[in-house]
């Protein structure tokens, strides 16, 4: 991975790059936006998906060129794309779009939490995964501000707030504020050369993010969201007159970690902060398991077909 942290001048603005899975006019992007712009620290760039990508994961758009339009958002340079949150980051980063390539990506803040196996799914997380491809330090921001509440719950809670934006604008002010002494440490670390270069972060903020409990470092869990699927019609209710069929994932439960995790933390009121990288690392026993198991297999199919010898 080529290293960009070494060409970025000390004595300049940092330049962040905003992206996300939400889309273009998302809360969590806009706040974020607005708040690193109040602090005229930073030098802002956006990049974001025109529409919602939630849980599109790392797909990327190959066939169709991207569609990139010019939006008005104050004082920052913005795009809006007809891509994916990974496509988002990958042009956002390119030199194509923007002049320079920016010193960090952000991509957040999500709506709701994107801890343990979430981060696999997560449009968020994959957009900083794919910034830390490119070799341009990235952190994937998520809020989790539904923690709690049903998916009943959750639901209704959207429809209401579609008539009122007041309290939600609000709350994500006071997240992306949360965010600035990490962002700001970040960037003064990249700008003195001394910021790591093996991985990249994915932090997530509490439900009561005003008064959360600080800043810990945590390991990925294994926390996750369980699903069922139910079979619906066209009006949302059960048939078997429709010539096709219908299906629609519905939440059915919760994983959640025992030990001591990144949702785990979470949910003990502290603002996560979560190394991650690209390899992955199986169970120790799985490793043992295969490397016993495949000698023992090609030996069998040896033995009953020479022509493999």
């Amino acid at each position: 991975m080529e290293n960009l942290i070494d060409s970025k001048s000390k004595g300049e603005k940092g330049t962040i790059l905003v992206t996300n899975d939400d889309g273009i006019q998302a809360p969590g992007l806009n706040a974020l936006v607005s708040v690193l712009v109040s602090t005229h620290r930073f030098n802002v760039l956006v990049c974001a998906p025109q529409l919602e990508m939630s849980a599109v994961s790392h797909s990327i758009t190959w066939r169709q060129p991207l569609r990139v339009e010019k939006v008005e958002m104050d004082g920052a340079t913005a795009f809006k794309a007809s891509g994916t949150p990974a496509d988002c980051a990958s042009l956002g980063v390119s030199s194509v779009l923007f002049p320079s390539v920016p010193d960090l990506v952000i991509s957040g803040i999500n709506q709701g939490s994107n801890c343990g196996y979430h981060t696999v799914y997560s449009g968020t997380t994959a957009a900083a995964r794919e910034a830390f491809l490119n070799g341009v330090p990235a952190i994937s921001i998520s809020y989790d501000r539904y923690g709690g509440l049903s998916f009943e719950e959750f639901e209704k809670m959207l429809r209401v707030e579609a008539g009122s934006k007041t309290k939600m604008n609000y709350e994500y002010e006071a997240a992306a504020k949360a965010c600035l002494p990490i962002l700001s440490g970040i960037i003064a670390e990249i700008k003195n050369n001394t910021y790591p270069q093996g991985c990249f972060l994915n932090m997530d903020l509490p439900k009561d993010v005003a008064n959360h409990k600080g800043y810990k470092v945590t390991k990925q869990g294994k926390s996750m969201m369980k699903t069922r699927w139910k079979q619906i019609t066209s009006n949302g209710q059960p048939s078997e007159i429709e010539h096709h069929l219908l299906f629609r994932r519905q939440l059915s439960g919760f994983q959640v970690d025992i030990d001591d995790s990144d949702h785990k933390s979470l949910q003990e009121g502290y603002t996560s902060i979560t190394p991650l990288g690209i390899l992955t690392h199986p169970d120790k026993d799985c490793k043992a398991y295969f490397e016993d198991w495949l000698p023992n297999l090609i030996q069998q199919h040896q033995s009953h077909n020479p022509l493999l010898d």
